[in-house]
């Protein structure tokens, strides 16, 4: 299972109902859980999360490291194979600060360019369902 937690606005219906088209093809352990957590409250509680080494923490933010979907894959693979749930954190419209992006495992970003928390949430969900093709051999992901 993978969880991601989302700060901003609740998701809007053409998000949601994008998101569903990949939702809908993942299987265990690929499969997501979601967490909405409004703007003002979301820095705060990850401050106040305590990263406890169980999880593999994601978190997507234009400063990370740009890496490809082959990679993504790997690593969600060896957080799986050492028995980690993934949490993968999106930010809201001001991002993270420092402190959130040092206690994450993995600071990712998806390009230089910055994305609405909405397409970033779909971006999301389209490279679990991309790994989890390139972790099986699926005819989805070619080179």
């Amino acid at each position: 299972m993978i969880k991601i937690i989302c700060g901003g606005k609740k998701n809007v219906e053409w998000c949601r109902e994008a998101c569903a088209e990949y939702e809908k093809r993942l299987r265990k352990p690929y499969d997501v859980s979601w967490e909405f957590v409004e703007e003002e409250k979301f820095l705060k509680k990850l401050e106040e999360w305590p990263f406890s080494g169980r999880e593999f923490v994601i978190c997507c933010d234009e400063r990370g490291e740009n890496i490809s979907s082959d990679e993504f894959s790997k690593r969600l693979e060896i957080a799986f194979l050492n028995g980690r749930e993934i949490v993968i954190l999106v930010g809201g419209a001001y991002g993270f600060n420092d402190t959130i992006r040092e206690k994450a495992n993995f600071v990712w970003s998806f390009s230089k360019l910055v994305f609405p928390h909405m397409i970033a949430r779909l971006i999301v969900c389209e490279q679990i369902y991309r790994a989890s093709q390139i972790a099986i051999g699926g005819p989805y992901h070619h080179e």
